[in-house]
């Protein structure tokens, strides 16, 4: 069934199938991620119904993103969150597999590039259900290294790409990017809470960068008392202040 939600009182309006594409914590965090500045070309690598985009334009408006989306009912439902959104010049979806992009798009065309790349290699991970969930979460149809291809190829000399990711596969992440000629820059853990395992991070490299990770302090979501941080709130636009 579809459904069409307000990011915040008055502001953008996302759309997503409860089947297939409902909204998930590492897609709003990965939003709250970038440094954003007025005028940057971003890319969405796999961007589904286009929500990152989304996000990203609530936070700043004067960005034009480009979606790169292998499924056509995806698309088509991006391709009606802009138009209802009024933000046909800024947001579009390309209809077209990333492992294809030299016919999608033009090297070094982006300031800024996003993804959140399939999480398990395939056969890993619980079973989906649906075509379209095995093809999110697992390597059914690219690969990490895919991806970070993708990104390299789309993004200028000094342009940045973020990336939500599981834990466990921070290595199989740092070779891919390292590989594709992104250096890893700026990396945060996410923990559910207090005393817990990180269970998502969060990273951005560089195409062209030199050596050198910085580590920032883990975003924690809920704290002690089992409350929602500052930053967990900022990344639903429930606060406007930021924190660990």
């Amino acid at each position: 069934m579809e459904h069409w939600d307000a990011l915040c009182p008055g502001g953008l309006r996302i759309c997503w199938d409860e089947t297939a594409h409902k909204p998930g914590t590492d897609s709003f965090l990965l939003g709250a991620f970038p440094r954003l500045r007025p005028g940057l070309r971003v890319c969405d690598l796999g961007s589904g119904t286009g929500l990152l985009g989304l996000l990203l334009l609530q936070r700043q408006r004067e960005l034009t993103v480009t979606g790169v989306e292998l499924s056509p009912a995806a698309a088509a439902l991006a391709d009606r969150a802009a138009e209802k959104n009024g933000l046909t010049d800024r947001l579009r979806t390309l209809r077209g597999d990333l492992r294809s992009v030299r016919e999608l798009l033009d090297a070094g065309g982006y300031d800024l590039c996003v993804s959140n790349p399939p999480y398990f290699p395939l056969g890993g991970g619980a079973p989906a259900p649906d075509a379209a969930r095995r093809s999110a979460r697992s390597e059914a149809d690219c690969t990490l290294e895919d991806v970070c291809r993708a990104a390299a190829y789309a993004l200028r000399w000094g342009g940045r790409f973020c990336a939500v990711y599981r834990p466990e596969r921070l290595c199989d992440l740092v070779c891919a990017l390292r590989e594709s000629g992104l250096e890893p820059k700026r990396l945060r853990m996410v923990e559910a809470e207090p005393g817990r395992a990180p269970s998502l991070l969060l990273i951005e490299a560089v195409r062209g960068g030199r050596p050198g990770l910085a580590a920032e302090p883990p975003l924690r979501l809920r704290d002690e008392a089992g409350e929602p941080t500052a930053a967990y709130d900022a990344a639903y636009f429930r606060t406007k202040e930021s924190g660990a």
